[in-house]
Parts: structure tokens; sequence; C-alpha cells
């Protein structure tokens, strides 16, 4: 199994990366589910529904909307 780390700008401006494995690259979304549980361990059990086909990446546009966390790269670990 491949080991990525995600890159993101936390709730605070600081520049962080959080380590994740999986077999292929993760998308966005993937990332940014990552990252919520990471930084809420309590939101990550909530549904977020409410944006349901109505955003391209929900879990991401929740996070920049509601905290100011934006994802900025997903790099392959050698």
């Amino acid at each position: 199994m491949k080991e990525w780390e995600i890159t993101f700008v936390d709730q605070k401006g600081e520049r962080t990366a959080l380590l994740f494995a999986c077999e292929n690259r993760p998308s966005i979304e993937d990332a940014a589910r990552q990252v919520r549980g990471h930084l809420f361990p309590i939101m990550d059990e909530l549904d977020l529904n409410d944006f349901q086909d109505r955003a391209e990446s929900p879990t991401a546009k929740w996070l920049k909307e509601q905290s100011g966390v934006v994802i900025t790269g997903i790099t392959e670990m050698p």
C-alpha cells in the first residue's frame, strides 16, 4: 500500500501535513475527509448530505467555508 502526504493550510493559517495510506492517489474529497477526521474528530461522524449532489467535493467545500482549511497538495511518499 502506498503512503500519501496531504498538505493543507489549517484554521490558524499554518501549513500542515498528514499521512494517508491507500493504493491509489486519493481524490480531493478523500483527502478532505482525512483532514476533517484529523482536525475535527467529532465532525467526522456527521453526514454532509445537505451538500450531496450540490457540491463537487462537499467535505472540501465545508472545510474551506466553515474553517478556512484548504488542501494544497497530495503527494506520494517515496
